[in-house]
């Protein structure tokens, strides 16, 4: 029997996916997928005989339910995640009932929206002597978050700060932020990264909210807020001539 195949779609983009996924999309006899959250061309790449079963509508006891049909009915079974599935893609609690019914899966990473966001945008999130941390995520929302993880101790940090599943609370996050970052701190915003309609943009701090509720961005919507969105050049010790290493000692 063939493992369940958990796949990160990546952020939008077909030409975005590993090798190894795009291997199992045109390997697959069904595609689990959700639906209102991967760009359509990601499912082009599935065989013509392959089933397609979307899950926009689905419990999680349905989703279970078909999986291990189609497993146990000898078929490469993938369901599709978008982004990465190490973030907010609810695999953790797929996998605990598949080890319940003795279901093998594998899992195989995409990249994720704050890694095409800065791709995009040319820049790197860790820039010497400004910033050498990144936070992935989140405002409280309905499902909330740790107390220890508010977005007030993150934002306390001032580091590169990538907010997921937060545009719906936009306003208060940028209240907290402000708190803490400057106004003028450049925001990324990146609505449907990679797809054909992708926004990306870059606003000030303080005009986060206005820049948001002008475009009626709400899902698949994440902010970046990083100093390293304006550094200037800075070298780093790698590179540098006064920096000795293994593989450039100091002769």
């Amino acid at each position: 029997m063939h493992p369940i195949s958990f796949v990160g779609a990546g952020p939008g983009a077909s030409d975005l996916l590993t090798l190894r996924a795009a291997d199992r999309l045109r390997s697959a006899d069904t595609l689990v997928w959700a639906d209102s959250l991967v760009c359509p061309a990601i499912t082009k790449l599935v065989p013509e005989r392959c089933e397609k079963i979307r899950t926009s509508k689905m419990t999680l006891e349905e989703i279970i339910s078909v999986l291990v049909d189609k497993q146990r009915s000898g078929q490469r079974v993938v369901r599709l995640h978008d982004g990465d599935t190490a973030l907010y893609s609810a695999i953790n609690e797929h996998i605990c009932m598949l080890t319940d019914y003795n279901i093998p899966v594998e899992v195989v990473p995409g990249i994720s929206a704050y890694q095409a966001t800065a791709a995009g945008l040319a820049t790197e999130l860790t820039i010497p002597g400004v910033v050498q941390t990144v936070i992935l995520g989140r405002a409280s929302g309905r499902t909330g978050v740790p107390n220890n993880e508010s977005l007030s101790r993150l934002a306390a940090l001032k580091a590169s700060l990538c907010l997921y599943l937060s545009a719906h609370y936009v306003e208060e996050v940028q209240s907290t932020l402000l708190e803490y970052y400057p106004v003028d701190t450049p925001v990324a915003v990146g609505h449907r990264v990679s797809w054909p309609d992708e926004l990306l943009s870059v606003t000030p701090l303080n005009e986060m909210t206005a820049f948001t509720r002008k475009h009626k961005l709400l899902r698949t919507t994440l902010y970046i807020v990083s100093p390293a969105l304006v550094s200037g050049p800075q070298r780093s010790c790698l590179y540098s001539p006064n920096y000795n290493h293994l593989f450039r000692p100091n002769l």
